[in-house]
């Protein structure tokens, strides 16, 4: 038998869903049926797969004690650095900026190194998390960038500001902006792009239709040319939908690949990442929707860059 006291970053979530991201070894069956058998009790009461866990209640669960042990391998974040590039730190949130060639998240390939876990390993030497301490919350990144891309990335510091951030995020409370080389010259300088989507998971690649197709998502990507010059344009670009690669398929589609993207270009010998940089965040919060992150409202957020060296590039 396991007893649990729910604390702040696990409380407002569905214990089926606290349960699963606890007990990793646990069958989501097995968790459903011990539910149903009443061997799994909140406050000494039998309790429902969608009941949400309020801070300070407990937990009994009675199963085997080798099916109870929580998520192994807790401090593989220490293997990671704990050096980042700070662009804004409160109690709540961090903004990083991600270097091209670090993933977001660890792979197949990368199972220590990667900006999710620098930042455990930073919060962890700052005392602000212990894995000991959590059961389903980590630190956890609320946008992601291709390994390729640099710029800012959000990271949520507690679960509360987690689940705010990705609402914000998906109403388009959060303004996106990037920076980008793309080869050619634009006869129209500033534009919103409108096709639609799809992605390959296998080949890890988006293809991009002018005309709605079955299992295609649309995408709005709106730009501006600042500059031009030997043939090339610097864009700012805004993403007024958020796709997988979709700047940099959705340049491509139109004529004008960024420079250095060999999926979706032509890679150039010269340039080691392609030209594409996440530069800019705007909050801009609905103010009928208050949280208590309201204070990020109608603030930006930049990092600088050498994206005007590129479009110099002969």
């Amino acid at each position: 038998m396991k007893t649990i006291e729910i604390k702040g970053n696990d409380a407002g979530q569905r214990i089926d869903k606290f349960l699963t991201k606890t007990f990793k070894n646990i069958p989501v069956s097995l968790i459903y049926k011990n539910i149903r058998k009443k061997n799994i009790k909140v406050n000494g009461k039998r309790t429902k797969p969608e009941y949400k866990l309020a801070l300070g209640d407990v937990l009994c669960i009675y199963m085997k004690d080798e099916l109870l042990t929580t998520i192994s391998s807790l401090r593989d974040f220490m293997k990671a650095p704990s050096k980042l590039e700070i662009i804004y730190e409160d109690k709540n949130i961090l903004l990083v900026n991600k270097q091209p060639g670090l993933i977001v998240h660890p792979d197949e390939n990368y199972h220590f190194d990667s900006l999710v876990n620098r930042i455990k390993h930073y919060l962890f030497l700052k005392k602000e998390y212990n894995p000991e301490n959590e059961l389903s919350f980590t630190p956890s990144l609320v946008n992601r960038l291709d390994r390729n891309t640099g710029g800012i990335v959000i990271a949520a510091k507690n679960a509360h500001s987690l689940k705010i951030l990705n609402e914000k995020m998906k109403n388009r409370e959060i303004q996106k902006f990037y920076l980008c080389v793309v080869a050619g010259i634009f006869t129209r300088k500033e534009n919103v792009l409108t096709a639609y989507l799809k992605k390959d998971e296998n080949k890890n690649k988006v293809f991009i239709s002018n005309n709605p197709r079955p299992e295609f998502k649309t995408i709005k990507t709106k730009y501006k040319v600042l500059k031009e010059i030997n043939g090339n344009s610097l864009l700012e670009v805004e993403l007024l939908t958020g796709r997988t690669h979709q700047i940099r398929a959705h340049m491509a589609h139109i004529g004008h690949p960024i420079i250095g993207d060999g999926k979706y270009g032509k890679k150039d010998p010269k340039i080691k990442y392609q030209a594409l940089l996440s530069y800019k965040l705007r909050f801009v919060f609905d103010k009928s929707r208050t949280s208590d992150l309201d204070y990020l409202n109608r603030r930006e957020f930049f990092v600088k860059c050498g994206l005007n060296e590129l479009s110099n590039k002969k």
